[in-house]
């Protein structure tokens, strides 16, 4: 009787599974290399939170929440051009001359003032060269100072409140009832509506003749 002929295999049965398992494996990785860029280099975790020590410790809650003084004091450019100013000495020193003009923490502006060397403030809220942002547009339609940089009148250093994301504007360009409030209040940055906030939103659109943009071409020109 003839014996039955033995199988021989170069590799055992369980290496013909193999190939699941690198395709599996390979996808598990995909999914968690997209992960962690998505969610630990997205804005809300890279750039909220951000908070350079500045040349001069100078304090927003008291300058603009204790004092009140108004934004546009200083950001004097804010209604009427694309970029907010930052203000020169000569600003600080219309009350600095009389107001504790000896401080030492001064000196610098003192200095600045003197020389005419501009103080070099480092910027917060940094967008790509690629995107474009106007501010005068934005806060004569009535968005609030507050929706982008939060509640800077309670803040001694400003930090970055808001992540800045092209899907963060864009939640706002889709829906922006709930961000308008009527343009006496753009820099009250304390205030509240009494009523349904999109409500009355909705009302002033129509009032500022209100037309938002989702295209390309709004924002990256």
């Amino acid at each position: 009787m003839n014996e039955p002929q033995q199988n021989h295999y170069l590799f055992p049965k369980w290496a013909n599974r193999l190939p699941l398992y690198i395709a599996l494996g390979f996808l598990g990785l995909l999914s968690f290399i997209v992960f962690v860029f998505y969610y630990w280099f997205s804005p809300k975790n890279l750039e909220v939170g951000y908070q350079p020590q500045q040349p001069v410790p100078f304090s927003h809650r008291l300058h603009a929440g204790e004092y009140g003084i108004d934004c546009r004091y200083c950001h004097f450019t804010v209604e009427k051009a694309a970029h907010a100013a930052v203000p020169p000495t000569q600003v600080c020193m219309n009350c600095h001359k009389a107001v504790k003009p000896d401080s030492p923490k001064l000196f610098k502006v003192r200095e600045s003032y003197t020389s005419g060397k501009p103080i070099k403030w480092v910027k917060v809220h940094n967008l790509p060269d690629y995107a474009y942002f106007n501010h005068a547009r934005h806060v004569n339609a009535g968005v609030s100072c507050v929706h982008c940089h939060g509640r800077v009148d309670q803040m001694d250093v400003v930090y970055q409140a808001k992540p800045l994301s092209m899907g963060w504007c864009l939640e706002c360009h889709r829906n922006p009832a709930p961000f308008i409030r009527p343009r006496e209040f753009v820099t009250k940055l304390s205030w509240l509506p009494e009523g349904d906030a999109a409500e009355l939103g909705r009302t002033l659109i129509k009032q500022y003749n209100i037309h938002t943009r989702e295209d390309c071409s709004t924002c990256h020109r």
